[in-house]
């Protein structure tokens, strides 16, 4: 048996924020948040307005970094703790959503640990204390629909994914009018984020129908929209608030592969943004794939109207198309050429080429894959060369 699990309910369009007026039985709600860009563009004051409209007691939990650590999670379950909130509410970027998950976990159960839940589904049953919802300001990581969290051990360097379906969130909220606040470098990161979820989870070895579907109507509104959005277009900007969610729901269902692996570590290692090192190892990801699941991949192809006769050509296509909309959204194409040096990279790849074995995505990638491999795909990103094995 397989399963495929959403939130209850997705709010979206203009002013998709103020549905939450709605949210009525409920007492508490505990808002989540990152930096100043929330409450600089007036969006948080928007969300505890609306909440207190619909009856709510509430608090601000602000100053969630990016890539958040064990540390900032434990710290933000303890003031949950003292608050009692019924409702979670995470409004931002990937990162407080990701924070926020972890936290209400350990809101629920506190004498949970880290190591208790850090492997895929261990999660205990939540929602015995709050319900969760995620209001992405970003277009990219979709972790207001997903069973992911990802949480930095800055002890080792290393990212965790978390993953239950546990953590889904029960209500998300696609507010169009939020991602129009995003800078050009933000927009390109993440939409090249949302691309790479939808790319992997079309091939990844617990795709469905369900995820099928979901994953090629991203990857076709992503090419169609990306590029204006990245230039400031409004109408491109809310087609990919919708995409990325789209994509969110294929892979929170049907997984990733090792571009997610891989960015995860050099991510942490690194410092390079998420959505940055996933535009630079999805055209070697995809060469490296393409020996076990072409016709994927050609399947795509033709879905965004690339140009080949055959397989092979088709996902020739692809790969140029992937590097050709980096260039375009001026993202470098190789770990070398985003500032890595030689040192840095041949002091580290190794072990990150074994961490990335080891992290919970490459389970579901399309073709198996060692610590050998991984590296040899990892030199490639850092050089610029093809994968040819």
């Amino acid at each position: 048996m397989a399963r495929f699990t959403l939130p209850r309910d997705i709010y979206f369009g203009p002013d998709a924020i103020s549905e939450l007026k709605n949210l009525k039985g409920y007492q508490k709600a505990f808002i989540v948040t990152g930096g100043h860009s929330m409450r600089k563009t007036g969006f948080l004051q928007k969300l505890d307005d609306v909440l207190k409209e619909a009856g709510l007691q509430t608090f601000i939990y602000d100053g969630v970094e990016p890539d958040p650590s064990i540390e900032r999670v434990y710290d933000g379950a303890k003031a949950m703790r003292e608050f009692e909130p019924d409702v979670i509410v995470a409004i931002g970027g990937g990162s407080p959503m990701d924070a926020a998950k972890a936290m209400w976990v350990f809101y629920e159960y506190p004498e949970k640990t880290f190591e208790d839940i850090k492997n895929p589904f261990t999660m205990p049953k939540l929602r015995k204390k709050a319900i969760f919802v995620g209001i992405p300001s970003t277009s990219g990581t979709a972790s207001e629909v997903t069973a992911f969290s990802v949480i930095t051990d800055y002890s080792t360097d290393i990212k965790y994914p978390l993953a239950d379906f546990e953590i889904t969130p029960d209500i998300a909220v696609l507010d169009s009018d939020i991602p129009m606040t995003m800078p050009k470098t933000l927009t390109a990161h993440t939409g090249m984020d949302a691309l790479t979820h939808a790319i992997e989870a079309y091939v990844a070895s617990a795709r469905s129908d369900f995820s099928d579907a979901l994953a090629l109507k991203a990857i076709s509104s992503i090419f169609d929209s990306i590029l204006d959005s990245y230039n400031g277009d409004a109408e491109a900007r809310g087609k990919m608030h919708i995409a990325q969610c789209l994509a969110g729901m294929a892979f929170s269902n049907a997984l990733l592969g090792i571009a997610h692996s891989l960015a995860h570590k050099t991510g942490a290692v690194f410092h390079i943004p998420h959505g940055c090192c996933n535009a630079i190892l999805l055209p070697n990801v995809i060469q490296y794939n393409s020996r076990v699941c072409m016709e994927r991949y050609a399947q795509i192809a033709r879905e965004v109207g690339l140009p080949g006769a055959t397989d092979k050509q088709l996902t020739n296509s692809l790969v140029d198309a992937v590097r050709e909309l980096n260039k375009k959204l001026s993202i470098a194409p190789t770990y070398q050429e985003n500032g890595v040096s030689e040192e840095d990279f041949n002091a580290h790849c190794k072990e990150i080429a074994v961490n990335a074995v080891g992290d919970p995505c490459t389970g579901s990638n399309p073709r198996a894959t060692d610590a050998e491999n991984m590296l040899k795909v990892l030199t490639c990103a850092y050089y610029g060369q093809d994968v040819t094995f």
